[in-house]
């Protein structure tokens, strides 16, 4: 089935081809610091294999991977592909990268990074989490849960988790990874579970419009297993229809969610800076109380999805509440990075304006102060598109402060950009501002907190930094 470019909807994959990651040879990995490319790299180094890296940025993760056994190159240049069998890049590296173009002229194979991810399921019990927003959450509890009940899986997240690697190999069966819809990729895997936590309209820039994106999640279910299953939340209206398309043509769907409809149905929340307390009923019948050391009920949403599938798979109740409880956490999801003066400063990583405003709404319930967003958007498209939903989702916030949009590659249009999102804020003049400048954020900041108030900085990627910056004042 076509998509709007008019390419086939599926993508092929090393899986049906029966080939591993072990046939890939001495493999080298441009851009191995960013989180998604040096997780799959620590992957490739904890199984063993002959691994390379590319990078000159200084990532926090380098010298990790080097104590791991990669061998890393500081600068890009041809001379890296000397005894490389197979290089693997990821979406924003271009066919006109130095590495790329000589790999091509050596005859050298170039595999996208879901290729490389999808080859070191083969062979697998795979375990796929996708959807527009929750997904490297869902994929890092049910890792926790997996790995503290003894399954020692093996996993690549898109976020690293507190406390653990962002990838590692175990010697378990079970294989958890993230994979991204964004730029179509999830369609390489042929997972024996499949999950998807929502599917909401983003990435139309990629797909062109809604029932071009529901597809591909549907092509995405379509390639489970036929031993396996698939989950999908019924409180999302994008996967309850596809649950219900699915399951009229007989194949095996566990829904999770809020309604008494749901395979997995979860209630009786209970949020506080703790962690989330509530209780799960599976097809009507009490599983028991669970506890997520994170708050929020749409973080406890995620931790069902983990629970329906460790259910299935034959982990007990006990087992299952266990690992949850000892769940440290997702870097960039709800991450208190410190308190100063009395204003507790967290991280999170929602640009998404449904991920955003669950955030907010938690938040809010963290405090009787306020609620103060510091805000980078991501990726021009998505800002004017949905100019009015951000927006709308900022609106939780008592104070919000705008910076420029990250997008790279992109251009802002005339009259487009922060401002322009500042502008269509509901909060009034005085309690929203557009700071073009990363190093005018944290004065800004300062004069509208005090103590009680939550500051949490939220969007793309660089957002990050800020709260070091924030703290260190």
């Amino acid at each position: 089935m076509p998509d709007h470019t008019g390419r086939d909807e599926n993508l092929p994959s090393p899986i049906d081809k029966g080939i591993t990651a072990e046939d890939l040879g001495r493999t080298l990995f441009i851009g191995v610091g960013g989180v998604g490319m040096s997780g799959l790299t620590r992957l490739w180094a904890t199984r063993g294999l002959a691994t390379v890296g590319s990078e000159y940025k200084d990532w926090p993760s380098l010298p990790e991977l080097v104590a791991q056994g990669v061998v890393l190159h500081r600068q890009h240049e041809a001379s890296n592909l000397d005894g490389i069998d197979t290089v693997v890049r990821s979406t924003a590296i271009n066919d006109e990268h130095i590495e790329v173009a000589e790999a091509r002229r050596r005859g050298i194979p170039v595999l996208h990074r879901s290729e490389a991810l999808a080859a070191a399921m083969t062979g697998r019990t795979s375990i796929v989490v996708t959807g527009t927003h929750g997904k490297t959450s869902t994929t890092a509890i049910l890792t926790q849960i997996l790995e503290h009940s003894g399954r020692a899986p093996s996993y690549v997240n898109g976020g690293e988790i507190i406390g653990a690697h962002s990838g590692a190999h175990g010697t378990g069966d079970h294989f958890v990874a993230e994979a991204d819809e964004s730029d179509r990729s999830f369609l390489r895997y042929r997972p024996t579970v499949g999950i998807v936590t929502n599917i909401d309209a983003d990435h139309l820039n990629v797909y062109g419009d809604m029932d071009s994106l529901c597809r591909g999640f549907e092509t995405f279910c379509r390639n489970v297993e036929k031993r396996g299953f698939t989950v999908l939340c019924q409180d999302n209206e994008g996967t309850a229809s596809l649950a219900e398309r699915l399951q009229l043509e007989g194949r095996d769907v566990v829904t999770y969610g809020r309604g008494t409809d749901a395979t997995l149905r979860v209630g009786d929340f209970v949020s506080s800076t703790a962690g989330v307390d509530f209780t799960a009923w599976w097809k009507g019948e009490e599983l028991g109380r669970f506890r997520l050391p994170v708050p929020g009920e749409h973080l406890a949403l995620n931790s069902a999805a983990a629970i329906a599938v460790c259910h299935r798979l034959g982990l007990t109740v006990e087992e299952i509440a266990a690992g949850m409880a000892s769940f440290g956490g997702v870097k960039r999801r709800f991450e208190l990075r410190g308190v100063r003066q009395g204003v507790r400063y967290y991280d999170e990583y929602a640009y998404h304006p449904t991920a955003m405003t669950e955030a907010l709404k938690t938040l809010r319930n963290l405090t009787e102060g306020r609620v103060i967003a510091v805000f980078l958007p991501y990726r021009v498209y998505r800002t004017i598109e949905m100019r009015s939903e951000i927006a709308a989702a900022l609106g939780l916030a008592d104070k919000v402060v705008v910076m420029e949009i990250f997008g790279p590659g992109e251009t802002i249009p005339p009259g487009e950009g922060g401002a322009a999102l500042t502008e269509a804020l509901p909060q009034a003049d005085e309690d929203k501002v557009f700071v073009e400048r990363w190093e005018d954020v944290p004065e800004v900041v300062d004069g509208f907190a005090r103590e009680g108030d939550i500051v949490v900085t939220m969007g793309a990627p660089p957002i990050s930094l800020m709260p070091d910056d924030l703290l260190a004042r």
